[in-house]
């Protein structure tokens, strides 16, 4: 039923109602903060643990495996692109990283990351998760963009498996935002704004990253291994080490497992 829905649809409008239910979840998790000011250190880890594994899942299943059999069925060296694109996904989010102010969960303000500003600890808190959530967007988007171009390593129901799982593990990025606001005493409105804000860019960057590929077909393995790298990233620089700053390193691992575990399970046993 679902799969009848989207085939109606072109690959950028796929994208973009995929990409609204990644920011919905978002906003579920951010809303946790009208029942809780504060969440268990544990629960925290181990959610940021479980969406770190999904995202390292959906790399390599969702991304990286269609890039290598995209660029074998094209002729091309299989390799090549999937480490081109890998490579320029990892420099693109150090860049971005570098020019946008931001902080991690956890983090005093004084340790602020990206250029010197006078922007607001819930802003940079945003900030931060947004650029978690520019990957994630572009992932969707191009996942769409494949399953348009008729590859056999690409279909749209595990593009549409591949939007269910990270909206899975937007919901503890949305909570992730919000509760920590809250305890930092904006009101409950304020905090569940923030928290679902960070979500917003995903249908901008689903939308980009379907058109790109919807119209230069010959990027679409450059593209999947681009949004593997940039997601991997993420979770390498930012997503585990704050999940294992709370000193309970083993139930963030056993997360990060469980993550990889459900992904796989949804990517291989359904996509």
């Amino acid at each position: 039923m679902i799969v009848d829905f989207f085939s109606k649809l072109n690959p950028i409008t796929q994208a973009f109602v995929a990409t609204l239910f990644t920011w919905f979840v978002t906003a579920l998790g951010a809303a946790v903060v009208f029942f809780f000011k504060e969440i268990n250190k544990k629960i925290l880890d181990l959610m940021l643990g479980f969406a770190a594994g999904v995202m390292i899942a959906a790399s390599f299943w969702s991304l990286l495996a269609p890039s290598i059999e995209m660029a074998e069925a094209s002729g091309l060296i299989p390799w090549l692109p999937p480490l081109i694109g890998f490579i320029l996904g990892g420099l693109f989010l150090r860049l971005a990283d570098f020019l946008t102010p931001h902080l991690h969960i956890g983090k005093d303000l004084k340790d602020a990351e990206g250029p010197k500003t006078k922007l607001q600890r819930s802003i940079l808190l945003v900030l931060a998760i947004t650029l978690h959530n520019i990957p994630e967007g572009l992932a969707i988007g191009v996942a769409f963009g494949a399953a348009a171009a008729n590859f056999e390593s690409a279909t749209l129901f595990g593009a549409i498996v591949l939007a269910v799982g990270i909206g899975i593990q937007n919901f503890p990025e949305g909570t992730a935002v919000s509760v920590p606001l809250r305890r930092e005493g904006l009101s409950r409105l304020k905090s569940f704004w923030y928290g679902q804000l960070s979500g917003m860019v995903e249908p901008i960057a689903g939308v980009a990253g379907a058109a790109a590929v919807f119209f230069m077909r010959p990027l679409l393995p450059y593209a999947l291994a681009f949004a593997a790298g940039a997601m991997i990233y993420v979770v390498v620089e930012e997503l585990i080490p704050e999940s294992h700053s709370g000193g309970f390193s083993d139930i963030a691992t056993l997360g990060t497992m469980t993550g990889f575990s459900v992904m796989m399970l949804l990517d291989v046993a359904l996509g």
